[in-house]
């Protein structure tokens, strides 16, 4: 599988291919569309929406402000209900720690949950380098992974599929990794449903192990939660001798009536349900029941570097609803594959600058790619700013200096310079006035040109604001 994002364009260059795929836009265009006014149905159901978003953010803040302590609570409670917990600092730690494990168990392939966290450590391409397969699971994966594409949407990674082109992948790719798709497969949801549940069941049947993230994990219990609407998570769950879940240390919560809160914003603000179909929770071992062994890697990978930034640390609120990214102007018509990142969208654009840095060109662009209309933060269910941390992190991207940003400084002094002299402000807004039927339409230059393609120059007045005052006062 190309699940990799490394070495894709930065965003402008690589949203500049993907505006002009038509197709690509309609699909995305429905699909957002769709999610969109079935969310604000359900969430205008609940009188105290805001209430709970508020509870929310508070909740996330509160954690946040005392993560050791219940990260520490969470190790101890796993522990003493049969689990191993394993603690990685980056990506390749986390790799390494679960290709040991699952190489202990003798087994060479592996069964897998949907999870944001295994993208971004980059975990079945680095299986795969040790021999062992990974097998995605969730329909929306199974589509990405057997059309060995890249998921372009945190809650729907194959969004930019219609479904005759799934239909295609099924007939031309299932065979390759399993059980073939009917010969005569059509492109109804019944017909491609049946053909992923065919294709996956002889692989829940005979997977040993599982993996898989968390959308919370509850640190008096020790208690991991997914929620999925599929209920191919509760057999990778349920069924293997061996579950290995890799979570962000983020996604901790102290109390159950704290997840109480997060049951009701998560499922409605993702896929517009008032709960979801299948909420399986586990904690540690159980004799008879579920997987024998149960190992947590708790993964870093940039989150704490991320919490010490005040401003920036309100992406770790995020609970992946991706409600964000269906209300985006940007995301609607770029796509998600030209955030080059796992994670799209607006959330994305602040918190994978944060956990990768700015240093690459792909990473430094990310803040750039929004309007700052907005949307966003008005359906976030935790309250995230994300406008004020785009702000943000492309001060941040500016005080790393670059040629672009030198020349800004540079107009930045020259412009100071001016107004802190009247009389040559004065000269200048004169000699503008009186020759401003030479004035281009366009500005000259790489960035000013690309401003002005898609804007107007304003219309240079007849004389100056300052004489027309000296007149009219």
């Amino acid at each position: 599988m190309s699940g990799t994002f490394v070495g894709m364009p930065s965003f402008p260059k690589a949203a500049q291919h993907s505006v002009h795929d038509l197709t690509l836009r309609k699909n995305l265009r429905y699909a957002t569309g769709t999610i969109r006014d079935k969310r604000a149905k359900a969430v205008a159901e609940l009188e105290d929406w805001q209430q709970l978003r508020e509870a929310g953010k508070q909740i996330k803040d509160q954690t946040l402000h005392r993560l050791d302590h219940y990260l520490e609570q969470l190790e101890q409670a796993v522990t003493t209900a049969g689990g191993i917990v394993h603690w990685a600092t980056d990506a390749a730690e986390a790799n390494r720690i679960v290709a040991d494990l699952v190489k202990a168990t003798g087994q060479s392939e592996v069964v897998k949950v949907k999870s944001m966290a295994t993208q971004e450590i980059g975990l079945n391409e680095a299986l795969e380098a040790e021999g062992i397969h990974a097998y995605e699971t969730d329909l929306a994966e199974l589509i990405v992974q057997l059309g060995n594409d890249k998921p372009s949407h945190i809650l729907v990674p194959a969004i930019h599929r219609n479904r005759g082109e799934i239909r295609d992948i099924f007939r031309s790719e299932m065979g390759r990794w399993g059980r073939p798709a009917p010969e005569d497969l059509a492109d109804s949801p019944a017909e491609l449903a049946e053909a992923a549940r065919l294709h996956l069941r002889e692989k829940f049947l005979r997977a040993k192990v599982g993996i898989s993230g968390a959308n919370f994990m509850v640190a008096e219990t020790g208690t991991l939660v997914v929620v999925e609407s599929e209920g191919n998570g509760r057999m990778c769950l349920t069924l293997p001798e061996t579950l290995i879940s890799i979570v962000g240390i983020e996604k901790i919560v102290p109390t159950w009536r704290d997840l109480e809160v997060f049951l009701q914003t998560l499922p409605r603000s993702s896929t517009a349900e008032r709960m979801n179909p299948y909420t399986t929770t586990w904690t540690g071992t159980t004799h008879g029941d579920g997987p024998k062994n149960f190992h947590l890697v708790l993964l870093d990978n940039g989150r704490t570097d991320t919490l010490a930034d005040e401003v920036g640390r309100q992406a770790l609120r995020c609970i992946r609803c991706s409600a964000c990214l269906n209300v985006c102007p940007v995301y609607e018509r770029a796509g998600g594959h030209a955030y080059g990142s796992v994670y799209p969208g607006p959330i994305g654009a602040i918190l994978t600058p944060q956990l990768r840095g700015t240093q690459s060109e792909v990473d430094a662009s990310l803040p750039y790619a929004s309007s700052l209309c907005g949307a966003c933060y008005e359906v976030c269910p935790v309250a995230i700013d994300i406008p004020e941390v785009l702000v943000h992190l492309r001060e941040k991207v500016a005080d790393q200096g670059g040629k672009g940003h030198r020349l800004e400084k540079a107009a930045i002094k020259a412009s100071t310079w001016v107004l802190n002299h009247p009389a040559a402000l004065a000269t200048g807004e004169r000699l503008a006035a009186k020759t401003r039927k030479l004035h281009p339409k366009k500005m000259p230059g790489p960035g000013a040109r690309q401003w002005t393609e898609s804007r107007d120059l304003p219309e240079m007045p007849t004389e100056p604001f300052r004489d027309w005052w000296e007149k009219n006062k």
